[in-house]
């Protein structure tokens, strides 16, 4: 038998990341690509370059996850997978420990609350205002001058951080610019911009009720000074995973339950199900398209359908990968 692989790809508003899984587990490449407004165009792109990276040809893929808010828009993928499903499975995975997830994307941020099995338990989703987002940690540092990738050691260095007290964006960037007027050092209004973040972030965590084992994911895994902040609020220490996995947690969830999918057909001798665009596109197709959904994963079995199956079949998946609901 070939040997399998299983991508997932997590469509964000700022970030389209994808990640390769072979039939151990085992990461045969990564790759990250701004999202842009084109997104079925990102997702083909980032899915090029991890193809390019890994070494191996798009027919290898035996299985492709999609997930994030631009799911629906992968022609090529074989399920969709809610976010919340997808990090949650991922944090179990990389650290069995993770009983409360804290995830800062660019648009929004979510705290989620699992068990030992990465099912979820509670969330909650701050996406109201984009002062308590990444992306207003990225405007800041336009206004600094610094570049993304800077923003983590140049704030690393403050002494004095002036935090950013107000929770409206627009407010938060005048004071900004009323700091950098009054002479504030740049690296002290960047680390108070993160601490005032931070604490905003740890509140929402508080919502779903802390547990140890506390993980942080999402592009901020990047950036030492904002763990260190976030850190600073909790008081406890974040598990953050190694080689940028952390950015890609999305990506590896939806990759490993594509895998375990894969694999449970594979074994039973059923055929891999088709694509999105071999079912005639997306939402529209009338025949059915597998979803896996955190909102069905409290139970023990589950009735599943795959893309163009004509019967609903019952399942059960090992201990590691609990059972999710897949609706028509």
């Amino acid at each position: 038998m070939s040997k399998i692989y299983a991508a997932g790809i997590d469509i964000g508003s700022t970030y389209t990341k994808a990640i390769l899984l072979d039939g151990d587990q085992n990461v045969a490449g990564k790759a990250v690509r701004r999202t842009g407004f084109k997104v079925q165009q990102a997702a083909e792109n980032v899915f090029e370059e991890l193809l390019k990276n890994a070494g191996i040809e798009r027919s290898q893929v035996t299985y492709v996850g999609a997930t994030g808010y631009g799911r629906f828009s992968v022609p090529f993928r074989h399920a969709q997978i809610t976010e919340l499903t997808a990090h949650a499975q991922a944090a179990v995975q990389l650290f069995p420990d993770t009983r409360t997830i804290l995830d800062i994307g660019g648009q929004d941020i979510k705290a989620i609350k699992v068990d030992g099995q990465g099912r979820v338990k509670s969330f909650r989703l701050n996406d109201k205002c984009a002062a308590g987002t990444g992306a207003f940690l990225e405007k800041t540092a336009r206004y600094l001058g610094l570049t993304t990738q800077d923003i983590g050691p140049y704030a690393i260095r403050s002494t004095n951080p002036k935090t950013i007290s107000s929770v409206c964006a627009v407010f938060a960037e005048s004071e900004v610019i009323n700091h950098l007027a009054n002479g504030v050092p740049a690296e002290d209004i960047m680390m108070g911009a993160m601490i005032s973040l931070g604490g905003r972030a740890i509140q929402l965590m508080r919502r779903v009720g802390l547990e140890p084992g506390y993980m942080l994911t999402g592009g901020m895994t990047h950036n030492v000074a904002m763990i260190k902040a976030l850190e600073q609020a909790l008081k406890a220490p974040f598990n953050v995973a190694p080689d940028g996995l952390g950015q890609l947690n999305g990506a590896y969830g939806a990759a490993y339950l594509g895998l375990r999918r894969a694999q449970k057909l594979i074994a039973e001798g059923k055929p891999i199900p088709p694509t999105a665009a071999q079912l005639g596109g997306g939402e529209s197709t009338s025949k059915p398209i597998r979803r896996w959904s955190a909102l069905g994963a409290t139970r023990n079995r589950y009735e599943i359908r795959d893309s163009g199956a004509p019967t609903t079949a019952q399942f059960t998946i090992s201990k590691r990968a609990p059972d999710l609901t897949a609706a028509a």
